[in-house]
C-alpha cells in the first residue's frame, strides 16, 4: 500500500460512495458561495457600458473592460459546469467521475477568478486613481488571492499529510 492509499489518522471510516456523496456535497456548498459572488460580479461589469461615464473610458480601459467581461464570462461557465455535469450524469453511477471533473473545472474556476477580481480592482483604480496605483492595488490583491487560495492550501495539505504519515505506522510487508 503506498502513502496515498494509506488512511489518515482521522479518517471517517466511510465506504467509498459515502465518501463520494460527501465529497459531492462539500462541492455544491462551495459551487453556493463562488457562484453567487462571480455571478454578482459579471452582472456588475455587464451594466457598466450603460453608465453614463462608460464614454469617458480611454480605449485601452474599454479594452480591458471587455477582457474582463470575457473572463467574468468564463468564469461563470467554469462555476457552473459541476451543476451542468451533474445534470448531464444523473443517475448514470458516475458520481467518482462527477466529483473529479468537478474538482477540476472549479480549480481552474479560482484561477479565472482570481484574475476576474483583480483585473476589476485595476480597472476600478486606473479610472478613480493612476495607473500605478492601479497596478499595484492589481497586483497585491493578485498576490494575496494566489497566496489564500492555492499556495495557503498546498502548504497545509503537506504539513497535514506529514503529520499523517508520521501518525500511520507503515504497512507491514509480511502480510
Amino acid at each position: 500500500m503506498d502513502r496515498s492509499e494509506r488512511p489518515l489518522v482521522d479518517d471517517r471510516h466511510e465506504t467509498p460512495t459515502e465518501r463520494l456523496d460527501r465529497n459531492w456535497a462539500e462541492i455544491l456548498q462551495e459551487l453556493r458561495v463562488t457562484q453567487t459572488g462571480i455571478q454578482i460580479l459579471t452582472g456588475f461589469l455587464l451594466t457598466v457600458p450603460f453608465q453614463q461615464r462608460f464614454t469617458d473610458l480611454s480605449d485601452e480601459q474599454r479594452g480591458f473592460y471587455l477582457v474582463l467581461v470575457l473572463l467574468a464570462a468564463v468564469t461563470t461557465g467554469l462555476m457552473v459546469a459541476p451543476v451542468s455535469l451533474h445534470r448531464m450524469l444523473f443517475r448514470r453511477r458516475a458520481k467518482s467521475a462527477l466529483v473529479t471533473e468537478a474538482d477540476r473545472f472549479m480549480r481552474v474556476g479560482l484561477v479565472f477568478l482570481a484574475l476576474t477580481v483583480s483585473g476589476v480592482v485595476l480597472l476600478v483604480f486606473d479610472v478613480v486613481t493612476t495607473r500605478a496605483a492601479a497596478l499595484t492595488a492589481s497586483l497585491l490583491l493578485l498576490a494575496g488571492l494566489v497566496a489564500a487560495w492555492f499556495v495557503l492550501p498546498t502548504v497545509l495539505g503537506r504539513a497535514s499529510r506529514r503529520v499523517a504519515d508520521q501518525q500511520t505506522p507503515p504497512p507491514d510487508p509480511h502480510t
